[in-house]
């Protein structure tokens, strides 16, 4: 493309979309011929941008309406889209018809050419839930154990294909094992074939359709390269393959197109996004602009600076640096708690300390990078009263899989409880259909009895089928054994009994579905929840009065979110938690996804930073009770990429004495490294410490100087005040004083250090 053609402006007299850009975003909405990659960072005005430059072809004479196609990933951004494009030109967008969702723009081209896909234009669009129903039809169809091979896993695994742009006939041979030991690909070819009998597709197929219709038919692509002069599409480091290659398609005639998007805010990999597809742009469209929006209008420095700071450990990205010419607001706070009841209750605490001050609730967010550590925030606020919304999903103690499991409680606590009958009596699937339940609720209501009652009567009669009275009589053979083993198990071996042996946690075990990860780790802390109580009825009543709180509410909230969630928002004061070893980066990431997954947890916190308009508060826990077991965390490797000169370390002296402080002298920058200056002396201690798997005995207990420490471990410490003990990191030495399980231990080489006593043994 010729310089004069790239320059080209053609503006109107009235260009007012113009006014207040800055020159890069000038830049990209006159930049109109050739393929342009705005990159831009977080708050540096892109929708502006992809707005204006939107006006400014339409205002220009440069495209009609209807020549330009402009793609999103929600309904929310594209009704957002048009409200600003429409501000900005009027009645000049009347007949923009292609601007809209990837899945909503693919349906309409796929209407107009449905034969092709063996489909009718009437074609029916499945939901996730049908889409679930048919692969379970499927599975039994098949002969399969559906127990075993769920339709939700089926569902999934098809669904990942499909945003690999993948059809049965393409998917690689050897992924036939994802799924029932080899018969993967004959499931999926039985599934699309049942879709085109039914006149169907699900969500999959609106893009893999449309990119086989183009792939197979140059001359129906060829009406769309000259249908649309100009593509824009929004958000380009989310899209998947499929998402990809149907771009691909359409751009490569006319290379009239500008990607919108943030390699460092590629954050969707587990849902089938590719960041290749941002990094590779220049190579995919040779001779491609690439535009970077740097210029910040949300953070102030020091969050951009620490924010810059950390992502730039990643490897796999475009590079750019976040700049503003604000020179206002504080450091990024980083604060390490004894435990992580510490750690709630202290963001509790500087909430209410900001709404004393003025600052209404709904400024401050708490963003967690999983759903279950949300409970111990919900708990905390709850117990002081602070109100609180969840966002990007329903409450800890509203979520499918916590209602469930409480529901199996409920049921051995009262065995007249019908909700909890209903509720679980077949989850997981135990062969109690809807004749059986039927039958169930007509005899109880028949002799005004309850639904368990009624059960035993049906399974002693002839009433029901074999298999129904079988499937009966298993469940209320379980529930009995749980209820008559109660009084001789604690309330947390109880919980985890009763999980297992009902199989629920295996249904999420052996899920393929995206979420079953986050559903487990909620289970699990669903029963460290239980751990808390004396009884199982005590953390009943306290279940209840938790669901009753704070209901109806709505202004004047603390946002309680995920870190994915958080994506495009942002707030004056946001709280980071849990930035920890396995729990950010995650486990999984670290143990299964190798260097890829780390730069995407690590983008994953660069969000979370840049969600903080002017106050970013970090914390990390000492000590974790992690599923009823007292663990020694490691702090987060990304507080140690956060540059020094943008952060502050919140500390109250003295808290665990000379020997803390001493130690805090040796750390990267006083106290923000609440680890041993040993581990930092080594560039590798990390990748070694993965090598070694962690040795039984957990790390030393970190040490440093924390804002306050007025929480117990529960129970009593296993040794005396003089007793000789050993350590594995730090060696011998005597236990010089005790506070419940927190011990101080004057070791032979070390000095004094504080430590829970399950990393002790006897000396």
């Amino acid at each position: 493309m010729a310089a004069s053609a790239r320059g080209r402006e053609a503006k109107p007299n009235d260009a007012r979309y113009l006014d207040g850009l800055n020159d890069e975003q000038r830049d990209a909405v006159l930049t109109t011929e050739g393929p342009v990659l705005l990159l831009a960072g977080a708050g540096t005005g892109k929708t502006r941008a992809l707005t204006s430059r939107i006006a400014h072809l339409l205002a220009s004479g440069l495209a009609r309406p209807s020549q330009i196609l402009a793609v999103t990933f929600t309904n929310k951004a594209a009704r957002e889209m048009k409200d600003r494009v429409r501000e900005l030109v009027g009645d000049g967008m009347e007949g923009m018809r292609w601007l809209g969702t990837f899945h909503s723009i693919a349906a309409m081209i796929l209407r107009r050419h449905a034969e092709l896909a063996g489909l009718k234009s009437t074609f029916t669009i499945l939901d996730a839930d049908d889409q679930i129903r048919l692969a379970k039809q499927v599975i039994i169809d098949a002969g399969l154990d559906e127990k075993r091979w769920t339709g939700r896993g089926l569902a999934a695994v098809i669904d990942g294909w499909k945003n690999r742009g993948l059809t049965p006939e393409k998917t690689p041979k050897n992924e036939a094992y994802f799924f029932a030991e080899g018969r993967a690909i004959d499931l999926y070819r039985t599934y699309q074939s049942r879709l085109i009998a039914l006149n169907a597709a699900d969500f999959g197929d609106l893009l893999v359709h449309t990119v086989t219709i183009f792939q197979e038919r140059p001359d129906i692509l060829e009406e769309y390269h000259a249908r649309f002069r100009y593509l824009l599409v929004d958000e380009y480091q989310d899209t998947n393959v499929a998402q990809y290659l149907w771009l691909r398609l359409l751009a490569q005639k006319n290379r009239n197109i500008c990607c919108v998007g943030d390699d460092d805010q590629s954050i969707y990999g587990w849902r089938g996004a590719e960041v290749e597809n941002i990094l590779r742009f220049e190579k995919d469209f040779p001779g491609a602009k690439i535009i970077r929006l740097e210029r910040n209008y949300r953070s102030t420095p020091a969050i951009l600076g620490a924010a810059s700071g950390l992502i730039s450990a990643n490897k796999e990205r475009l590079g750019k640096t976040l700049w503003t010419d604000r020179n206002d607001g504080e450091k990024v706070r980083v604060r390490g708690v004894w435990d992580g009841e510490e750690e709630a209750r202290t963001i509790s605490d500087d909430i209410e300390s900001e709404q004393a001050r003025g600052r209404p609730l709904a400024d401050m967010a708490v963003l967690v990078r999983a759903s279950f550590q949300m409970r111990a925030f919900e708990e905390r606020f709850n117990a002081v009263g602070l109100p609180y919304r969840v966002v990007g999903g329903p409450r800890f103690y509203e979520r499918e899989e916590t209602r469930d499991a409480i529901a199996y409680f409920r049921l051995v606590r009262s065995q007249d409880d019908d909700l909890a009958f209903d509720r679980i009596s077949n989850k997981p699937a135990r062969k109690l259909g809807g004749q059986t339940m039927q039958a169930i609720h007509s005899f109880a209501r028949a002799r005004g009895i309850s639904n368990m009652a009624a059960s035993r009567e049906l399974i002693a009669s002839d009433e029901l089928s074999g298999v129904g009275r079988n499937a009966l009589r298993k469940f209320i053979e379980m529930v009995d054994r749980w209820a008559r083993e109660a009084p001789n198990f604690s309330p947390r071996d109880l919980a985890e009994l009763i999980l297992e042996e009902s199989g629920y946690t295996d249904h999420w075990r052996h899920s393929k579905s995206a979420k079953a990860g986050s559903k487990l780790d909620n289970l699990k802390e669903v029963v460290q929840a239980v751990s808390e109580f004396d009884t199982m009825a005590a953390y009943l009543d306290h279940v209840a009065l938790v669901a009753e709180h704070n209901e109806g509410q709505a202004d004047g909230q603390v946002w309680l979110m995920t870190l994915h969630a958080a994506k495009g928002l942002e707030f004056p004061v946001v709280f980071l938690p849990g930035w920890e070893e396995e729990i950010f980066p995650s486990k999984r990431a670290i143990d299964e996804g190798g260097a890829p997954a780390l730069e995407e947890e690590r983008r994953l916190a660069y969000v979370g930073v840049t969600r903080a308009k002017e106050d970013c508060r970090i914390s990390f826990a000492a000590n974790r009770q992690v599923y009823g077991q007292w663990r020694a965390q490691m702090p987060s490797r990304f507080i140690d990429e956060l540059p020094e000169e943008h952060v502050e370390v919140v500390s109250e002296p003295g808290l665990y004495g000379a020997a803390a402080d001493d130690f805090a002298s040796h750390s990267r920058f006083d106290g923000a490294r609440l680890e041993e200056d040993t581990y930092y002396d080594n560039p590798g201690w990390r990748r070694a410490r993965k090598a070694q798997h962690r040795p039984a005995a957990q790390p030393p207990m970190i040490e440093g100087r924390a804002t306050s420490v007025s929480v117990s471990a529960p129970g009593e410490a296993k040794f005396v005040i003089g007793a000789r003990v050993f350590h594995q990191k730090f060696g011998y030495g005597k236990v010089v004083a005790a506070e419940g399980q927190k011990l101080t231990v004057d070791f032979d080489h070390s000095g004094p250090k504080r430590v829970i006593d399950t990393f002790l043994d006897a000396g």
